[in-house]
């Protein structure tokens, strides 16, 4: 059977995720094998590589919070809102002091919406924008919905700034530089950042590169892969007794006030849970239909496979 699961490599700097993503679809000879979540190339840490069906579950993996740290440059501001861009903007960072700095970063926590980079990922009319921001072609990308739990300053030891930034998916943190910038009237770009965690895949757990090609050379690299669910506890379990697993594994709904459901008699539309067969397998992902009152399957893995 093709080697399935997740694996927590701690990307270094200076890379793609594309890349890393390449390097062990090579080593792996896996077909398919995903990221869940990019980071920059200048940005290092937690990248989550699903292998085989685990591709399936990283659409899961991506709603997970993420937890940063970042190095913001106050006084220079910059086309791409990191180190690697060209200066847009200089500005005095000597009259910023740690109260003013407090006070923009309470600002930035509770702004539900951001305007993502120019040069990012982002495609316009099918083209990525960091295309068209490279080829001198102007950019316009709407705001978007940002996720931000918390931002807490680490250290302020000017024009420096060290901070921890907890949010979900679709924040940038360029994004967040860059703003705390133009809140201060200085300009900021980011200078480093690292992804400490992903839900329960924490950084300190991570693979790095020469740890993951040697555990491939050596061929003991499958013990390194995570199993599909390691990262789905934010999702209710319910065990399914032979019948209902059964007409879960044949694509059928099962009924809400059924016996698997009782702790979840509250769901609401669209709530998702885990669901585990007698002997503890796990068999896949159910989704509560609010107007028929049943869960019906999502994702259920059959004798080693992986159907919708």
């Amino acid at each position: 059977m093709t080697p399935r699961g997740i694996l927590n490599v701690d990307k270094p700097e200076g890379i793609t995720s594309f890349q890393v993503v390449a390097r062990v679809r090579k080593l792996s000879a896996v077909k398919k094998v995903g990221h869940a979540g990019t980071l920059d190339p200048l940005a290092t840490g937690v990248l989550l590589v699903c292998l085989s069906h685990a591709t399936r579950v990283s659409e899961y993996l991506m709603e997970l919070p993420k937890t940063y740290r970042g190095s913001v440059r106050l006084g220079v501001a910059t086309d791409t809102f990191d180190a690697t861009g060209a200066t847009a903007f200089e500005g005095d960072a000597g009259a910023v002091d740690e109260t003013k700095l407090k006070a923009a970063l309470e600002v930035l926590e509770r702004r539900e919406e951001q305007t993502p980079p120019s040069y990012s990922a982002i495609k316009v009319r099918g083209t990525p924008a960091y295309r068209l921001a490279r080829a001198g072609r102007p950019v316009s990308l709407r705001p978007r919905k940002a996720n931000i739990d918390r931002i807490d300053l680490l250290s302020f030891e000017p024009p420096l700034v060290e901070l921890e930034i907890r949010c979900g998916k679709g924040t940038y943190i360029r994004t967040l530089a860059d703003d705390l910038g133009r809140l201060l009237g200085c300009g900021a770009h980011l200078t480093a950042l690292r992804r400490t965690a992903v839900g329960l895949f924490h950084v300190d757990d991570a693979l790095s590169i020469n740890r993951l090609e040697t555990a491939f050379k050596d061929e003991s690299w499958q013990e390194l892969l995570l199993p599909l669910d390691y990262g789905l506890g934010h999702f209710p379990a319910v065990y399914l007794e032979m019948e209902a697993e059964k007409d879960i594994r044949h694509g059928c709904a099962l009924e809400m006030d059924s016996p698997p459901f009782q702790r979840l008699q509250d769901a609401q539309d669209g709530q998702r849970c885990r669901a585990y067969a007698e002997d503890g397998s796990f068999v896949g992902i159910l989704r509560y239909d609010g107007e028929s009152h049943r869960w019906k399957p999502q994702k259920v893995f059959i004798s080693g496979h992986l159907t919708a």
